[in-house]
């Protein structure tokens, strides 16, 4: 007989299959992919967080595009978890010229106003020890993402009413944070999906200055792993994305030295310029085969006008030969940008080969009955082991499709 709990857990995991794509090539909103993620947190209703709005963030401009205050959703620790603190920042694409940016404040993604007023907490942010055995009780935050280039940018655009202040928001975040009893932390995880875990990488460094050095502090960074590669046209989609986002908004000034010493900015802005150089110790989720990545990198729709890689977009299994072949390709070039940063013992890896993207923040992804693995263990498991020195940790998967614990995106068109 079924307990009660895990039949609410699979008819959740049924629910959420599919996605329903409303907008699901939109660079600044990434709705395809929250889609999911609010569907499935939704039916098992978590642990909802309220908004906190950081007072005089403004003073120091450290405001979303549309000049409103920045904000956090933060979830008290206690017990042996009140001295530890996990922060996630919030991902959700970029916008990387005027127009996409002036559509972006009108979205939570660019200003306050939109902004949920309570958010769930699951996956690695639940407050359940058999949701999330190693995190549950830690000071748990969310930051939110509405400055469009990951936390990053210092400028404006005054014709457009237009502030690009990604990095101090970060700093203001941190401040705010600090104050909330951050500064105390015995333990510290920097953590972000999607654009927030370029963020995670990008300022892994700038979050371990913020403790003493007793502190033990580590980064994790989910589906942060963006690559430079060649779409399927023989183009640069991400590349020319990634350098519209960094000279747009004024990025290059904070971005890490030691790579701007020998590369350019939009460069710079790519996790494999980055990872090897990162001196706190870093971990990867990244799915091999990444669905963001396939959808608005690799085979964006303005580089397939005959629509020949529409189908696979959407499904994996109706991918042809050759396209599964072209994906093989993709992920032996992340095998390869990995393989420098993987040499050190202070780094973690779970690179699975699933057809996803962001598995920390969702609980059948993070930690359930039917969780995706390797070599039996669960995503949640393997960053615990690394986190605690319980265990090294450098999980690569074998090429798909010999992954059958994978939860595949599926995504219906509109």
């Amino acid at each position: 007989m079924f307990k009660p709990s895990l039949l609410l857990f699979l008819l959740a995991l049924s629910f959420t299959k599919w996605v329903h794509a409303l907008n699901p090539y939109n660079l600044s909103d990434s709705s395809l992919f929250d889609s999911y993620e609010t569907s499935f947190a939704a039916t098992l209703t978590p642990l909802m967080v309220g908004l906190t709005l950081i007072q005089g963030a403004d003073t120091k401009q450290a405001v979303c595009l549309d000049g409103t205050l920045p904000g956090y959703h933060l979830h008290r620790g206690y017990g042996s978890g009140a001295k530890s603190w996990l922060l996630q920042l919030e991902g959700g694409g970029w916008c990387n010229n005027i127009r996409n940016c002036v559509y972006r404040k009108t979205t939570r993604r660019g200003s306050s106003k939109f902004m949920e007023k309570q958010i769930p907490f699951t996956g690695i942010l639940s407050n359940k020890a058999e949701e999330n055995p190693d995190f549950f009780n830690w000071n748990r935050v969310k930051v939110r993402y509405c400055d469009g280039a990951s936390f990053t940018g210092d400028s404006e655009n005054k014709a457009a009413q237009l502030q690009f202040r990604g990095q101090r928001i970060w700093m203001a975040a941190m401040e705010a944070l600090k104050a909330e009893g951050m500064r105390f932390a015995e333990q510290a995880l920097l953590s972000g999906c999607s654009a927030g875990g370029l963020a995670s990488i990008l300022h892994c460094d700038e979050f371990r200055d913020l403790f003493p050095q007793a502190t033990k502090v580590k980064c994790l960074s989910d589906a942060g792993l963006f690559l430079d590669v060649t779409d399927i046209s023989g183009g640069h989609y991400i590349r020319n994305l990634f350098g519209g986002v960094v000279g747009l908004q004024g990025a290059g000034v904070n971005l890490p030295s030691f790579c701007m010493n020998h590369l350019d900015p939009t460069s710079c802005f790519f996790p494999q310029n980055l990872i090897a150089g990162i001196k706190t110790p870093l971990f990867l989720v990244n799915a091999a085969y990444d669905s963001w990545q396939l959808q608005s990198s690799i085979a964006p729709p303005s580089v397939d006008p005959a629509g020949q890689w529409h189908d696979c977009r959407l499904n994996y299994a109706k991918c042809s030969q050759p396209q599964i072949q072209f994906l093989q390709g993709f992920r032996n070039q992340m095998l390869d940008a990995v393989r420098d940063f993987s040499k050190s013992s202070e780094n973690g890896l779970f690179i699975n080969s699933c057809f996803a993207h962001c598995q920390s923040e969702r609980q059948d992804t993070w930690f359930g009955d039917n969780s995706p693995v390797i070599g039996n263990k669960p995503i949640a498991l393997a960053v615990g082991d690394w986190y605690f020195d319980r265990a090294a940790v450098k999980a690569v998967d074998c090429p798909y499709p010999c992954d059958t614990t994978c939860h595949h995106l599926v995504f219906r068109a509109a």
